[in-house]
């Protein structure tokens, strides 16, 4: 725990006692931690605070961006340098970790964490925040004017917004401890919530390739042939991903070997893998069957929980679980570092037979039928109670650390379906959980990855088609993906993760792999080809997105108002978001082809159903259809697609087709493209479409390493600077900075205009001026 001296009435230092149990320190000029009662032991603040100078008159103190007052009741309010309200605190209940805060009338709140309403604001709202499948807390909150709160409690917290004020409300705390953060805007509170939990490391560059996975694949020989009949396909991937049971049963859950008969040959399967140009990412959960070594250990040393978990049942192949042949399957202690290092002395033996990433299940964890005594028990630094929500934290934090300390060329990728605050700094990319398969979810996601952006955790995925597709099997086990109301819904679900950071196949019930969808020259097919394959041309500018992300702490899913925050059309805007800096994306996430309602044949008087689904077995894909979309004021806006413009500040209707995702670029975007290709790194990127959409200057910067391992981390990598003069009609490219092993002395840039009109350029490191004319 930091030690603080907390003094009054003094200049030049940092922390300041209000009372006996109110404490304020300025952490940074823009960041207040706020203490009452006892604080908490920060799993999660890794910064260490500043030596700020303050000013103390009174009730106010003040540093060169914040002035904290507090009142006859010793209630706090915190206002700019030039006196603008910020935020306002009403009442308190330290012994029960309770504080309320005053909002503006109209003063929209945004994060939280993962959760799957369908809503951007948070106002009005009630929330249990406790992790689980689906939705994940990290307890970071931010407004549209500016401003971020972290409140550092780890319990199961109640999120409250009503007439009488926002209301934390935590089950377990000896006090209340949160940190205000001022960042005048979106991109300025998430860079102060990294400050104190953490930068973001870069993945590997193969990471930002398709991967396929599905519920389960059941043999080694199964695995490595969906591999090699993408590439016989000619269809981009560089990721297949092993789910769980490799082990063999569960009485051997997650054994993190090899033992299951099928599987005998997982070692040699991932150097197939390997030879095949694709990469590996396996299962792993944070709990253990009874006959593992795991157990064993963990279990003499009392590093096991005695909650009720996943899987419920030893026996695997029946549904629902046969309860009188219990699994006795237990979470380990993950808070524990004693019990961090055994988790990894194991998962090591993985690790060395050249497992690329970590796919960490059920990192909630699953916690079924609670009791008092379950969130009473005793875990390492509190009871589970007091600990629970940062338990994925906690679990992740240790695979990415023992990793890094294994190696330096290969980059943490872990990819986990819960998160907590400061995740980001842990290698850790979180997917939603085991959604529905339906329209209602899709367009529950894309507020959900946005709402978890906002919490300074870039890092989002979803299983496309989502993972229960079982409703759509009306013909049969397996049949959705050929039944055109999933095909559709999979296929926009396909559109929409094409901008999140992993674009990643999964779910149960059917499998999902393209070939199970139609075959080449089929529309269906086709569309979902066309969206991978675009993909990988992204990749220049996701790279570059992620550089920024990890030197500038950017944001691959940005909602609207974090450019356009005076725009208050964008407020709520829960279908459209910007992908990096530069691209407007307007997903569809409505059915025009089929209905939203599943159809099923059966026995009605009139047969209506039964003749509209036979009816959809005839739809027609290639009728064109048309949508409505809002471009934001402020810029001109240009449809990636056609090249046609539009002023912003209005709603557009305009033309879509199964195959074509609606995104918009905005005025003064260079945007780079990359070749097509099979995978990662099968060509070089020595020649580089490069768009310029006129209409305002604008800029990009390209960055360039050696794809995978840290010594980005010691200066190891290029960018080079693209600057659009769009007065004088002149494109700069700048001189190349730095340098890495294997990098282009010289490459080709054909810079294409809006008309459709290019030129080549030859670029070896110098600058140049390009006058476009």
């Amino acid at each position: 725990m930091r030690k603080i001296l907390f003094v009054m009435l003094l200049w030049s230092t940092s922390m300041v006692a209000f009372s006996q149990n109110v404490k304020i320190e300025f952490f940074t000029p823009s960041i207040v931690h706020v203490v009452k009662g006892q604080p908490t032991k920060s799993l999660v603040v890794i910064a260490k605070s500043q030596q700020v100078s303050v000013i103390r008159k009174g009730n106010n103190i003040s540093s060169s961006e914040l002035t904290v007052k507090t009142d006859a009741k010793g209630n706090l309010s915190f206002f700019t340098s030039k006196g603008k309200l910020l935020l306002k605190e009403k009442d308190c209940d330290i012994t029960h970790a309770r504080q309320t805060f005053l909002l503006d009338k109209d003063e929209a709140v945004y994060g939280l964490g993962t959760v799957q309403n369908g809503k951007m604001n948070r106002r009005g709202e009630k929330i249990r925040m406790e992790q689980s499948n689906t939705e994940d807390y990290q307890n970071v909150l931010q407004s549209i004017k500016g401003w971020g709160l972290y409140w550092e409690n780890y319990s199961p917290t109640v999120f409250e917004d009503n007439a009488y004020g926002m209301t934390f409300d935590s089950e377990v705390g000896e006090g209340i401890d949160y940190y205000f953060m001022y960042g005048g805007s979106a991109d300025g509170v998430i860079a102060q919530i990294r400050h104190l939990s953490g930068d973001v490391p870069m993945f590997p560059l193969w990471t930002y390739g398709f991967w396929q996975s599905k519920e389960r694949y059941k043999s080694a020989a199964e695995t490595e042939s969906v591999v090699d009949s993408y590439r016989a396909l000619q269809v981009p991937l560089d990721g297949i991903i092993q789910d769980w049971q490799y082990w063999g049963s569960n009485y051997l859950w997650n054994a993190m070997d090899f033992l299951a008969e099928d599987f005998r040959d997982g070692p040699q399967m991932i150097k197939n893998i390997h030879k095949k140009h694709a990469h590996f990412m396996i299962s792993i959960w944070a709990s253990f069957g009874p006959q593992t070594k795991q157990y064993r250990e963990l279990e003499e040393k009392g590093l096991l929980l005695p909650i009720e978990t996943w899987p419920q049942s030893g026996i695997s192949h029946i549904w629902p679980p046969m309860m009188d042949y219990p699994s006795g399957v237990k979470v380990y202690d993950a808070f524990s570092p004693e019990a961090r290092d055994i988790y990894w002395k194991y998962l090591k033996r993985l690790f060395d037979a050249g497992t690329d990433a970590w796919w960490m299940d059920s990192t909630d964890p699953d916690f079924f039928n609670p009791k008092e005594s379950d969130y009473d028990h005793q875990v390492f630094g509190g009871t589970w109670r007091s600990q629970r929500n940062a338990f994925p934290l906690e679990t992740v934090r240790g695979v990415y650390q023992a990793q890094r300390k294994e190696e330096n060329d290969k980059r943490v990728f872990i990819m986990t379906r819960s998160s907590f605050a400061g995740q980001q700094h842990y290698g850790s990319n979180m997917w939603s959980g085991d959604v529905t398969s339906s329209w209602d979810m899709l367009r529950k996601q894309v507020p959900a990855g946005l709402s978890f952006s906002l919490t300074g955790n870039p890092n989002f995925n979803t299983d496309i088609g989502g993972f229960f597709c079982g409703s759509y099997n009306t013909k049969g086990g397996g049949s959705a993906p050929r039944n055109p109301q999933y095909q559709e819904l999979y296929v926009r679900w396909m559109q929409y993760g094409l901008f999140c950071p992993v674009l990643r196949s999964h779910g149960t019930d059917a499998p999902r792999e393209i070939w199970q969808f139609g075959k080449k020259g089929e529309p269906v097919y086709d569309a979902i080809e066309k969206m991978i394959r675009l993909r990988y041309r992204f990749i220049p500018y996701l790279y570059s997105a992620a550089w920024q992300v990890t030197s500038n702490n950017g944001s691959y899913l940005r909602p609207l108002f974090s450019d356009f925050a005076e725009d208050k059309m964008v407020w709520n805007m829960t279908d459209e978001f910007m992908f990096g800096r530069n691209i407007l994306a307007a997903p569809i996430v409505d059915p025009q082809y089929t209905d939203e309602k599943i159809l099923r044949e059966r026995a009605t008087e009139d047969k209506t159903e039964a003749k509209v689904k036979k009816d959809y077995e005839k739809v027609d894909w290639s009728v064109v259809k048309t949508t409505e979309k809002y471009l934001p004021k402020g810029t001109l806006w240009y449809d990636f697609w056609t090249n046609k413009s539009y002023k912003g500040g209005q709603k557009v209707i305009f033309e879509t087709t199964l195959d074509r995702v609606p995104m918009f670029v905005r005025a003064g975007s260079i945007l780079l493209l990359g070749p097509e290709m099979q995978y990662v790194g099968e060509k070089s990127w020595d020649s580089l479409e490069l768009r310029i959409y006129p209409g305002a200057d604008g800029d990009f910067l390209l960055y360039e390493d050696e794809g995978d391992g840290y010594d980005y981390e010691k200066g190891v990598y290029s960018t080079i600077s693209f600057k659009w003069d769009d007065q004088h009609r002149t494109l700069s490219i700048g001189e190349r900075q730095g340098s890495y092993p294997g990098m282009l002395k010289t490459r080709t840039f054909i810079v294409v205009r809006t008309d459709g009109s290019s030129q080549s350029v030859d670029y070896d490191g110098r600058g140049k001026i390009i006058r476009m004319n």
